[in-house]
Protein backbone atom coordinates (compact mmCIF):
# COMPACT_ATOMS: atom_id res chain seq x y z
CA UNK A 1 0.00 0.00 0.00
CA UNK A 2 1.14 3.46 -1.42
CA UNK A 3 1.26 6.10 1.53
CA UNK A 4 -1.27 8.89 1.96
CA UNK A 5 -0.37 12.32 2.47
CA UNK A 6 -1.72 12.23 5.51
CA UNK A 7 1.03 9.91 6.19
CA UNK A 8 -1.16 6.67 6.43
CA UNK A 9 -0.91 3.59 4.55
CA UNK A 10 -3.73 4.48 1.82
CA UNK A 11 -6.10 1.30 1.17
CA UNK A 12 -7.10 -0.07 -1.67
CA UNK A 13 -10.70 -0.33 -2.23
CA UNK A 14 -12.30 -2.22 -4.92
CA UNK A 15 -14.35 -0.52 -7.34
CA UNK A 16 -17.76 -0.73 -5.64
CA UNK A 17 -16.22 0.39 -2.22
CA UNK A 18 -14.00 3.52 -3.85
CA UNK A 19 -17.05 4.62 -5.46
CA UNK A 20 -19.00 4.34 -2.65
CA UNK A 21 -16.51 5.55 -0.58
CA UNK A 22 -16.91 9.02 -2.50
CA UNK A 23 -20.83 9.13 -2.47
CA UNK A 24 -20.58 8.97 0.78
CA UNK A 25 -18.24 12.04 1.11
CA UNK A 26 -20.53 13.94 -1.03
CA UNK A 27 -23.32 12.95 0.89
CA UNK A 28 -21.65 14.78 3.70
CA UNK A 29 -20.68 17.95 1.97
CA UNK A 30 -24.12 18.46 0.04
CA UNK A 31 -25.63 18.27 3.62
CA UNK A 32 -23.42 20.69 4.77
CA UNK A 33 -23.29 23.07 1.75
CA UNK A 34 -24.79 24.50 -0.71
CA UNK A 35 -24.24 23.30 -4.05
CA UNK A 36 -22.16 25.71 -5.20
CA UNK A 37 -20.37 25.77 -2.39
CA UNK A 38 -19.15 21.93 -2.87
CA UNK A 39 -16.16 21.43 -5.46
CA UNK A 40 -15.71 18.31 -6.88
CA UNK A 41 -11.99 18.23 -5.98
CA UNK A 42 -12.56 18.38 -2.58
CA UNK A 43 -14.24 15.03 -2.38
CA UNK A 44 -10.74 13.90 -4.23
CA UNK A 45 -8.99 15.70 -1.58
CA UNK A 46 -10.97 13.91 1.63
CA UNK A 47 -10.86 10.69 0.25
CA UNK A 48 -6.76 11.30 -0.89
CA UNK A 49 -7.39 10.03 -4.34
CA UNK A 50 -6.31 11.77 -7.59
CA UNK A 51 -8.81 14.13 -9.29
CA UNK A 52 -8.52 12.28 -12.44
CA UNK A 53 -9.81 9.36 -10.55
CA UNK A 54 -12.64 10.51 -8.79
CA UNK A 55 -13.34 12.31 -12.75
CA UNK A 56 -13.27 8.29 -14.41
CA UNK A 57 -15.93 8.20 -12.35
CA UNK A 58 -18.55 11.37 -12.43
CA UNK A 59 -17.34 13.33 -14.68
CA UNK A 60 -18.89 16.78 -13.58
CA UNK A 61 -20.36 17.99 -10.62
CA UNK A 62 -24.13 17.64 -12.03
CA UNK A 63 -23.28 13.91 -12.63
CA UNK A 64 -21.61 13.99 -8.85
CA UNK A 65 -24.34 15.16 -7.23
CA UNK A 66 -26.98 13.29 -8.87
CA UNK A 67 -25.32 10.27 -8.54
CA UNK A 68 -25.27 11.16 -4.76
CA UNK A 69 -29.25 11.73 -4.42
CA UNK A 70 -30.06 8.63 -6.48
CA UNK A 71 -27.62 6.50 -4.18
CA UNK A 72 -29.37 7.42 -1.23
CA UNK A 73 -32.67 7.73 -2.48
CA UNK A 74 -32.35 3.97 -3.39
CA UNK A 75 -30.94 3.05 0.31
CA UNK A 76 -33.72 4.66 1.66
CA UNK A 77 -36.65 2.78 -0.58
CA UNK A 78 -34.38 -0.49 0.00
CA UNK A 79 -34.27 0.23 4.17
CA UNK A 80 -38.30 0.92 3.78
CA UNK A 81 -39.72 -1.97 2.79
CA UNK A 82 -42.46 -3.27 4.82
CA UNK A 83 -44.33 -7.24 4.92
CA UNK A 84 -47.34 -6.76 3.11
CA UNK A 85 -49.13 -9.40 5.10
CA UNK A 86 -49.31 -7.53 8.20
CA UNK A 87 -52.27 -5.22 9.28
CA UNK A 88 -52.71 -1.85 7.87
CA UNK A 89 -51.71 0.06 10.80
CA UNK A 90 -49.10 -2.53 11.78
CA UNK A 91 -47.63 -1.93 7.60
CA UNK A 92 -47.52 1.79 8.48
CA UNK A 93 -45.88 1.58 11.90
CA UNK A 94 -43.09 -0.58 10.59
CA UNK A 95 -42.38 1.29 7.51
CA UNK A 96 -41.92 4.32 9.82
CA UNK A 97 -39.53 2.68 12.16
CA UNK A 98 -37.48 1.64 9.43
CA UNK A 99 -37.74 5.00 7.52
CA UNK A 100 -36.36 6.49 11.09
CA UNK A 101 -33.77 3.83 11.19
CA UNK A 102 -32.58 5.12 7.51
CA UNK A 103 -32.58 8.49 8.93
CA UNK A 104 -30.08 7.94 11.67
CA UNK A 105 -27.89 5.88 10.15
CA UNK A 106 -27.74 8.18 6.91
CA UNK A 107 -27.84 11.85 8.69
CA UNK A 108 -25.56 13.17 6.00
CA UNK A 109 -27.17 11.18 3.28
CA UNK A 110 -30.88 12.54 4.56
CA UNK A 111 -29.80 15.88 4.86
CA UNK A 112 -28.31 15.60 1.30
CA UNK A 113 -31.41 14.15 -0.35
CA UNK A 114 -33.76 17.49 1.51
CA UNK A 115 -31.05 19.89 0.94
CA UNK A 116 -30.94 22.97 -1.08
CA UNK A 117 -29.08 21.12 -4.03
CA UNK A 118 -32.60 19.71 -5.02
CA UNK A 119 -33.54 23.49 -6.11
CA UNK A 120 -30.14 23.86 -8.11
CA UNK A 121 -29.80 20.84 -10.68
CA UNK A 122 -32.91 19.67 -13.07
CA UNK A 123 -32.15 15.73 -12.71
CA UNK A 124 -31.74 15.80 -8.90
CA UNK A 125 -35.14 17.36 -8.57
CA UNK A 126 -36.38 14.34 -11.36
CA UNK A 127 -34.95 11.97 -9.02
CA UNK A 128 -36.82 13.14 -5.56
CA UNK A 129 -39.87 13.38 -6.92
CA UNK A 130 -39.59 9.90 -8.50
CA UNK A 131 -38.41 8.89 -5.05
CA UNK A 132 -41.31 10.83 -3.38
CA UNK A 133 -43.65 9.23 -5.84
CA UNK A 134 -42.64 5.62 -5.44
CA UNK A 135 -42.91 6.18 -1.53
CA UNK A 136 -46.32 7.31 -1.81
CA UNK A 137 -46.97 4.70 -3.96
CA UNK A 138 -46.04 1.80 -1.75
CA UNK A 139 -48.50 3.49 1.14
CA UNK A 140 -51.44 4.18 -1.15
CA UNK A 141 -50.97 0.47 -2.02
CA UNK A 142 -51.10 -0.63 1.91
CA UNK A 143 -54.32 1.91 2.71
CA UNK A 144 -56.09 1.02 -0.45
CA UNK A 145 -54.68 -2.95 -1.44
CA UNK A 146 -58.10 -3.67 -3.44
CA UNK A 147 -58.83 -0.10 -5.23
CA UNK A 148 -57.45 2.78 -7.27
CA UNK A 149 -56.98 5.55 -4.19
CA UNK A 150 -58.88 8.59 -4.73
CA UNK A 151 -57.25 11.79 -6.16
CA UNK A 152 -57.89 13.47 -3.04
CA UNK A 153 -55.71 10.75 -0.48
CA UNK A 154 -52.95 10.92 -2.97
CA UNK A 155 -52.25 14.31 -2.88
CA UNK A 156 -52.86 14.29 1.01
CA UNK A 157 -50.56 11.49 1.33
CA UNK A 158 -47.72 13.20 -0.51
CA UNK A 159 -48.53 16.26 1.90
CA UNK A 160 -47.90 13.87 4.59
CA UNK A 161 -44.75 12.60 3.24
CA UNK A 162 -43.54 16.24 3.33
CA UNK A 163 -44.04 16.50 6.42
CA UNK A 164 -42.30 13.84 7.64
CA UNK A 165 -39.21 15.10 5.66
CA UNK A 166 -39.60 18.50 8.03
CA UNK A 167 -40.32 16.75 10.85
CA UNK A 168 -37.05 14.34 10.64
CA UNK A 169 -35.13 17.43 9.61
CA UNK A 170 -35.89 19.09 12.68
CA UNK A 171 -35.42 15.93 14.74
CA UNK A 172 -32.08 16.00 13.20
CA UNK A 173 -31.30 19.30 14.33
CA UNK A 174 -32.30 19.78 17.85
CA UNK A 175 -33.42 15.94 19.14
CA UNK A 176 -36.00 17.52 20.93
CA UNK A 177 -38.13 14.79 20.67
CA UNK A 178 -37.12 10.80 21.27
CA UNK A 179 -37.33 8.63 18.35
CA UNK A 180 -40.70 6.77 19.17
CA UNK A 181 -42.13 10.38 19.78
CA UNK A 182 -41.30 11.64 16.40
CA UNK A 183 -42.62 7.97 15.08
CA UNK A 184 -46.12 8.56 16.70
CA UNK A 185 -46.20 12.20 15.92
CA UNK A 186 -45.86 10.91 12.20
CA UNK A 187 -47.90 7.71 12.65
CA UNK A 188 -50.75 9.64 13.98
CA UNK A 189 -50.73 12.16 11.66
CA UNK A 190 -51.09 9.14 8.80
CA UNK A 191 -53.52 7.33 10.86
CA UNK A 192 -55.95 10.38 11.26
CA UNK A 193 -55.50 11.05 7.34
CA UNK A 194 -56.89 7.41 6.41
CA UNK A 195 -59.12 7.67 8.77
CA UNK A 196 -60.97 10.43 7.40
CA UNK A 197 -61.09 8.85 3.88
CA UNK A 198 -63.88 6.57 3.26
CA UNK A 199 -62.36 4.51 0.97
CA UNK A 200 -59.78 3.49 3.88
CA UNK A 201 -60.39 0.96 6.57
CA UNK A 202 -57.75 0.50 9.34
CA UNK A 203 -58.46 -2.02 12.28
CA UNK A 204 -56.90 -0.42 14.61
Amino acid sequence: MAPSTSGRPRSRLSTAERREQLLRIGARLFAERPYDDVWIEQVADIAEVSRGLLYHYFPTKRDFVTEVVKAEGERLLAMTRTDPTLPVADQLIAGLDAYLRYVEANKDGYRALHAGTSIAVDDVRELLDRNFAEQGRRILAVLCPDGEPPETLRVTVRGWLAFVVAVCLDWLKYRRLTRDQTRDLCAKALLDIAAASPDVQIDL
